[in-house]
Protein backbone atom coordinates (compact mmCIF):
# COMPACT_ATOMS: atom_id res chain seq x y z
CA UNK A 1 0.00 0.00 0.00
CA UNK A 2 1.42 3.25 -1.14
CA UNK A 3 0.13 5.14 2.08
CA UNK A 4 3.26 7.86 2.43
CA UNK A 5 2.42 9.21 -1.09
CA UNK A 6 -1.20 10.04 -0.46
CA UNK A 7 -0.98 12.92 1.83
CA UNK A 8 1.96 14.38 -0.54
CA UNK A 9 -0.33 13.21 -4.12
CA UNK A 10 -3.58 15.22 -2.21
CA UNK A 11 -1.35 18.23 -1.84
CA UNK A 12 0.40 18.41 -5.20
CA UNK A 13 -3.13 18.52 -6.80
CA UNK A 14 -4.57 20.94 -4.53
CA UNK A 15 -1.31 23.72 -5.34
CA UNK A 16 -1.57 22.32 -9.24
CA UNK A 17 -5.58 23.60 -8.80
CA UNK A 18 -4.53 27.02 -6.25
CA UNK A 19 -1.52 27.58 -8.80
CA UNK A 20 -3.68 27.28 -11.92
CA UNK A 21 -6.58 29.55 -10.39
CA UNK A 22 -3.82 32.21 -9.14
CA UNK A 23 -2.03 32.50 -12.35
CA UNK A 24 -5.12 32.78 -14.14
CA UNK A 25 -6.39 35.58 -11.70
CA UNK A 26 -2.73 37.39 -12.50
CA UNK A 27 -3.02 37.09 -16.27
CA UNK A 28 -6.59 39.10 -16.23
CA UNK A 29 -4.79 42.04 -14.08
CA UNK A 30 -6.00 41.02 -10.37
CA UNK A 31 -3.33 41.21 -7.26
CA UNK A 32 -1.67 38.27 -5.91
CA UNK A 33 -3.23 36.60 -2.97
CA UNK A 34 -2.02 34.18 -0.62
CA UNK A 35 -2.98 30.80 -0.06
CA UNK A 36 -5.23 31.22 2.99
CA UNK A 37 -6.41 34.20 1.33
CA UNK A 38 -7.78 32.16 -1.32
CA UNK A 39 -9.10 29.61 1.35
CA UNK A 40 -10.93 32.21 2.62
CA UNK A 41 -13.00 33.34 -0.33
CA UNK A 42 -13.54 30.07 -0.91
CA UNK A 43 -15.15 29.96 2.41
CA UNK A 44 -17.13 33.18 2.14
CA UNK A 45 -18.29 31.60 -1.18
CA UNK A 46 -19.44 28.97 0.35
CA UNK A 47 -21.64 30.41 3.08
CA UNK A 48 -19.32 30.03 5.83
CA UNK A 49 -18.76 34.02 6.72
CA UNK A 50 -17.82 33.74 10.47
CA UNK A 51 -14.04 34.15 10.90
CA UNK A 52 -14.00 31.54 13.87
CA UNK A 53 -16.05 29.23 11.51
CA UNK A 54 -13.78 30.04 8.56
CA UNK A 55 -10.53 28.93 11.39
CA UNK A 56 -12.11 25.73 12.30
CA UNK A 57 -12.87 24.59 8.67
CA UNK A 58 -9.23 25.95 7.83
CA UNK A 59 -8.18 24.24 10.78
CA UNK A 60 -6.17 27.42 11.90
CA UNK A 61 -5.93 29.49 14.86
CA UNK A 62 -8.81 32.30 15.03
CA UNK A 63 -5.58 35.02 15.57
CA UNK A 64 -4.15 33.40 11.56
CA UNK A 65 -7.92 33.72 10.11
CA UNK A 66 -8.39 37.95 11.71
CA UNK A 67 -4.68 38.52 10.71
CA UNK A 68 -5.41 37.47 7.08
CA UNK A 69 -8.94 39.08 7.05
CA UNK A 70 -7.38 42.04 7.96
CA UNK A 71 -4.77 41.90 5.13
CA UNK A 72 -8.00 41.14 2.57
CA UNK A 73 -9.29 44.72 4.36
CA UNK A 74 -6.97 46.48 3.22
CA UNK A 75 -6.84 45.11 -0.27
CA UNK A 76 -10.54 45.80 -0.46
CA UNK A 77 -11.52 42.72 -1.13
CA UNK A 78 -13.51 41.44 1.98
CA UNK A 79 -15.17 43.75 4.82
CA UNK A 80 -15.53 42.74 8.39
CA UNK A 81 -18.51 43.74 10.02
CA UNK A 82 -20.93 42.88 13.12
CA UNK A 83 -23.33 40.01 12.31
CA UNK A 84 -26.51 41.52 12.91
CA UNK A 85 -28.02 38.51 13.74
CA UNK A 86 -25.81 38.03 16.61
CA UNK A 87 -23.65 41.39 17.37
CA UNK A 88 -21.19 39.17 19.82
CA UNK A 89 -19.86 37.51 16.77
CA UNK A 90 -18.79 39.28 13.33
CA UNK A 91 -18.94 38.37 9.97
CA UNK A 92 -16.75 38.65 6.51
CA UNK A 93 -18.34 39.19 3.16
CA UNK A 94 -17.42 40.23 -0.11
CA UNK A 95 -16.94 43.94 -1.46
CA UNK A 96 -17.76 44.74 -4.85
CA UNK A 97 -13.76 44.30 -5.99
CA UNK A 98 -14.28 40.56 -4.30
CA UNK A 99 -17.28 39.66 -5.76
CA UNK A 100 -15.42 40.61 -9.51
CA UNK A 101 -12.84 38.32 -8.47
CA UNK A 102 -14.74 35.35 -7.22
CA UNK A 103 -16.61 35.29 -10.35
CA UNK A 104 -13.30 36.00 -12.30
CA UNK A 105 -11.80 32.73 -10.07
CA UNK A 106 -14.90 30.91 -10.25
CA UNK A 107 -14.31 30.78 -13.94
CA UNK A 108 -11.06 29.96 -13.84
CA UNK A 109 -11.89 26.99 -11.52
CA UNK A 110 -14.56 25.97 -14.01
CA UNK A 111 -11.55 26.04 -16.87
CA UNK A 112 -9.26 23.63 -14.78
CA UNK A 113 -11.78 21.46 -13.95
CA UNK A 114 -12.70 20.89 -18.04
CA UNK A 115 -9.02 20.87 -18.40
CA UNK A 116 -8.66 18.38 -15.61
CA UNK A 117 -11.76 16.02 -16.88
CA UNK A 118 -10.33 16.30 -20.44
CA UNK A 119 -6.47 14.90 -19.19
CA UNK A 120 -7.82 12.47 -17.00
CA UNK A 121 -11.37 11.40 -18.78
CA UNK A 122 -14.60 11.87 -17.79
CA UNK A 123 -14.88 8.62 -16.21
CA UNK A 124 -11.98 8.79 -14.18
CA UNK A 125 -12.63 12.27 -13.15
CA UNK A 126 -15.93 11.91 -11.38
CA UNK A 127 -14.56 8.11 -9.40
CA UNK A 128 -11.85 11.23 -8.48
CA UNK A 129 -14.91 13.57 -7.25
CA UNK A 130 -16.86 10.93 -5.69
CA UNK A 131 -14.43 9.48 -3.74
CA UNK A 132 -13.51 13.01 -2.46
CA UNK A 133 -16.70 13.74 -1.56
CA UNK A 134 -17.40 10.54 -0.13
CA UNK A 135 -17.70 10.84 3.75
CA UNK A 136 -14.02 9.31 4.92
CA UNK A 137 -15.92 8.92 8.66
CA UNK A 138 -14.61 10.49 11.83
CA UNK A 139 -11.07 11.35 11.86
CA UNK A 140 -8.84 8.67 13.59
CA UNK A 141 -8.06 9.78 17.52
CA UNK A 142 -4.65 9.59 18.76
CA UNK A 143 -3.89 7.13 20.43
CA UNK A 144 -1.68 7.35 24.09
CA UNK A 145 1.90 6.46 23.70
CA UNK A 146 3.72 4.67 26.47
CA UNK A 147 4.22 7.62 28.85
CA UNK A 148 -0.20 7.88 28.40
CA UNK A 149 0.46 10.97 25.75
CA UNK A 150 -2.08 11.62 23.15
Amino acid sequence: MRTNQLIIALFQRFCWLDEGLQSRLHDRGWPDISRPQSMIMTNIASGIVRPSDIARNLGVSRQAIHSTINQMVRLGVVRLEVDPRDRRHMTVSLTELGARMRRDAQRAMDALTGQLAEKLGQERFDALLEALEADWGDNIERQPDAAGRA
